[in-house]
């Protein structure tokens, strides 16, 4: 059984935090794989244009009219309460709850067609994060199964493993910050598909980080987050036998000091510990792994440029760890609430809190990235999982709508200063160029040297390819 010791106050779904962390624990550290699995080597192909991909993940679906497709021309009843402004690209109008992105367009493309048919959020969200179909009907879950397809960071991971020397990395592969996708939406009731390794197993799930919020109606990506909040704390910290206090109101350093103490207990006390096992825990407690999710190293003036708004730390916090050697990071920017981006009677959040956050955040990031070298080397992709509905709701919400919505993709030899298809009228359909969810993944997979046409054993034993269908949206490239 996994011990954590430490008050039992409850987490915002109901849950105390030490019960989050023991089922968590188990996940992570890969408690039901039977036996080590032999590694083998993986050559990559292609030339990776990208050494990292930070994957902005806008879980609810932005509206294309509200962002970066804005029709001005259309009728009052579609085209939305908002206005458009100029942006650095010729052409190219945004929102006006933009103007930072704006300001720094020469540095990304907008994808205006992204196109599929899957019109339901964990459909929608297991799709865009993996490239594959959900195998369950629409509307018939919202949590993950053992049968999903492997996100795009755990195929990362399992690429990363397999590599030379793979599993003598002082990092995970693949991290996803601040949460795991529906941990504190609507009191933590879903595990959202489409995140974890699936059948590929627990091995090559991405390591994940908490960041909790203080009751059921408080939302930290809409306010300025303490640094007492921020702890970035791994998702399962402890294995058999080993106790570790994780009350987080006591002093970070006194944490971290535990973690280094339970690492030497645990390897001290049972030398036989699986490899896969042990090596899951020295990187959850490794001093590069702490060091990288200290978000306290970085200078005030930075981190106040970003926002202190949860999703402004948590790009931060992404592009601290790319920089620290990770090569997969999303962040989840959910929804607390239970709508959030899923905006279908609150434009007032839209375009108070929505936007705002986002834009400030994006633009730092990319910004950040320019200026210390990065950007050339990290592909940065921002999109929701679906659009929203021409047609207006009432007080300007959208329903859902994944027939086109946008994507904003920067770095690593994308074309900035451009974007890629055309839509209609009414931002309702592709007029050319739609691009699938397969299209993406193939087209990060290759960015990374990754090859999309790699053939893995799925769990009959039966050779199953990464992306099936896809091409990569080689125009996007220069």
């Amino acid at each position: 059984m996994l011990h954590l010791n430490g008050s039992p106050h409850a987490a915002c779904d109901g849950l105390t935090r030490r019960r989050i962390l023991e089922a968590g624990g188990a996940g992570l550290l890969g408690l039901s794989l039977p036996r080590l699995l032999q590694a083998e080597t993986i050559h990559s192909p292609a030339t990776p244009r990208a050494k990292s991909v930070i994957f902005v993940f806008l879980f609810g679906g932005p509206s294309q009219l509200e962002t970066f497709d804005m029709k001005p021309d259309a009728p009052s009843g579609i085209r939305g309460p908002f206005q458009h402004i100029d942006s650095r690209t010729p052409g190219l109008h945004v929102c006006e709850h933009l103007p930072n992105l704006a300001r720094v367009s020469d540095k990304f493309c907008v994808v205006r067609t992204m196109s599929h048919t899957y019109n339901d959020h964990s459909g929608a969200a297991h799709y865009l994060q993996t490239g594959k179909r959900w195998h369950v009907p629409i509307g018939g879950g919202f949590s993950s199964t053992p049968l999903d397809w492997p996100s795009m960071g755990s195929i990362v991971e399992y690429h990363a493993q397999h590599e030379q020397n793979g599993l003598d990395r002082p990092l995970p592969a693949a991290m996803v910050v601040p949460n795991r996708l529906g941990r504190i939406e609507q009191q933590g009731q879903y595990r959202r598909p489409g995140q974890y390794g699936g059948w590929l197993g627990h091995r090559y799930d991405p390591l994940s980080t908490m960041v909790d919020r203080r009751d059921e109606s408080d939302n930290p990506y809409w306010r300025d987050c303490t640094d007492a909040e921020l702890t970035y704390l791994p998702e399962g910290l402890s294995t058999t036998g080993v106790s570790i206090d994780v009350d987080r109101r006591r002093d970070r350093s006194s944490l971290l000091n535990q973690f280094d103490a339970a690492r030497n207990s645990l390897e001290s006390a049972d030398p036989d510990f699986d490899l896969y096992r042990r090596r899951a825990l020295a990187l959850t407690t490794s001093p590069a792994t702490r060091n990288a999710l200290d978000i306290r190293r970085e200078p005030p003036h930075l981190r106040d440029r970003y926002g202190r708004h949860l999703l402004g730390q948590s790009l931060l916090m992404a592009r601290r760890l790319v920089e620290s050697g990770v090569r997969f990071v999303t962040v989840h920017y959910e929804a607390c609430d239970g709508y959030s981006w899923d905006s279908h009677l609150n434009s007032d959040d839209v375009r108070k809190h929505l936007l705002p956050t986002l834009d400030q955040g994006l633009a730092s990031l990319l910004e950040d990235l320019s200026a210390r070298g990065l950007l050339d080397e990290t592909l940065v992709v921002a999109l929701g999982e679906m659009g929203r509905t021409p047609q207006p709701t009432g007080n300007w919400g959208r329903g859902h709508w994944s027939t086109l919505f946008p994507a904003l993709l920067a770095g690593a030899g994308i074309r900035g200063g451009t974007w890629h298809g055309t839509s209609d009228k009414n931002a309702a359909y592709a007029l050319d160029t739609p691009i699938t969810p397969e299209d993406l993944a193939a087209t990060i997979y290759q960015a990374l040297g990754i090859d999309p046409t790699l053939r893995l054993n799925d769990p009959q034993g039966r050779p199953v390819t990464l992306v099936e269908g896809g091409r990569a949206v080689d125009a996007l490239f220069t």
